[in-house]
């Protein structure tokens, strides 16, 4: 299944999403700077990648780590997963994080992030007065885990 997203180049440099493989979920998001772009270690920094898009209704944007980026390089999206809602339409932008002990440097063309669209219902939420029960209950983190 194909989704149609619109985007829009809003640099001659900047490079268009695309998968690295046939299978592949996440499509490779491109690191658009002037120039070499140093990140300290525990340091995160912003990083432009010269596209907008208009990711359909219904559906939302998921911007996740490459793994390759994250194991080897220890840079990843500072806040985990970003999150492009349906409504935003602003130049699509990567807080990368290193984790690593060294300093790293992300240059123009890199591959920064990989970029899920994902279909969204939007969920309606209502008062009651009681949940229904279930074995799990309202146990919490770590309660499902082994004995």
């Amino acid at each position: 299944m194909t989704v149609p997203v619109p985007i829009k180049l809003l640099d001659p440099r900047a490079k268009a999403p695309a998968y690295g493989s046939a299978g592949a979920a996440g499509a490779d998001l491109y690191a658009l700077t002037d120039g070499p772009v140093a990140v300290a270690p525990g340091q995160t920094v912003l990083i432009r990648t010269g596209l907008a898009l208009a990711v359909p209704e219904g559906h939302v944007g998921l911007v996740y780590a490459r793994s390759g980026l994250a194991t080897k390089q220890g840079l990843a999206p500072a806040n985990k997963v970003g999150v492009i809602d349906s409504d935003y339409r602003g130049e699509l932008m990567v807080a990368l994080h290193n984790h690593s002990g060294q300093d790293r440097t992300v240059e123009c063309g890199d591959r920064i992030a990989q970029l899920v669209i994902a279909p969204c219902p939007t969920a309606r939420f209502f008062p009651v007065d009681e949940l229904d029960g279930t074995q799990r209950g309202s146990g919490g983190f770590g309660s499902t885990g082994s004995k």
